[in-house]
């Protein structure tokens, strides 16, 4: 019998890798790809006003266009006096998608007057299950701390430089990759997701 395949909505290899080691150590055999493995198949417009409804357009979108199952994650920064943003647009919270350094920036001079105390702030990840026939499951995962004034450390992405989690005393780019998917929003999100592909995908 061959291995049921599930695919993941990013073209990030090391979102796949994370992944599937989540699935193995749930004792999940699965045939996991990334969307690398579908180029035929169109990113899809991250239109949702929250993190679930964005993981789920993903999802559904590539689960219908395969015929397969479909995991999707859509994940940002949220500070508190902010009222929750940049949220779902913190990877273009500059203008341009993607331009981490212009984000960092931008989030760093809108809270310079924010003293420590009321820099509280936590990465948000949703992740969503969806099946060809339009099942679906979405739960999230959350990484808290606060944020620092000046980046630090070398790893990482985003705004990783500036978040330091609680209990720690370095921010998420000083923290190895293994000690970051131990506790990160989306590697918990991700296991929490487990329980529905082990009912759901067979």
């Amino acid at each position: 019998m061959s291995t049921q395949r599930l695919i993941l909505a990013t073209r990030n290899a090391h979102k796949v890798t994370e992944l599937k080691a989540i699935l193995a150590d749930a004792g999940l055999e699965l045939d996991l790809v990334g969307a690398d493995a579908y180029p035929e198949v169109p990113d899809v417009k991250e239109t949702g006003v929250t993190f679930a409804e964005n993981a789920l357009l993903k999802a559904h979108a590539l689960a219908q266009a395969t015929s397969l199952p479909a995991v999707a994650d859509d994940s940002g920064l949220c500070v508190d006096v902010l009222g929750g943003a940049p949220g779902i647009f913190s990877a273009r919270w500059a203008g341009r998608h993607g331009d981490d350094a212009a984000n960092l920036e931008l989030l760093l001079a809108q809270l310079a007057d924010i003293d420590a105390a009321h820099r509280a702030a936590h990465f948000e990840c949703a992740a969503a299950l969806a099946l060809p026939d339009g099942t679906e499951r979405v739960v999230s995962g959350r990484l808290r701390g606060t944020l620092r004034h000046a980046p630090a450390g070398a790893g990482g992405f985003g705004y990783d430089p500036i978040l330091q989690p609680e209990g720690e005393t370095r921010t998420c780019a000083e923290l190895s990759p293994q000690e970051k998917n131990a506790i990160s929003h989306r590697g918990k999100a991700f296991r929490a997701l487990v329980p529905a592909v082990r009912e759901l995908v067979r």
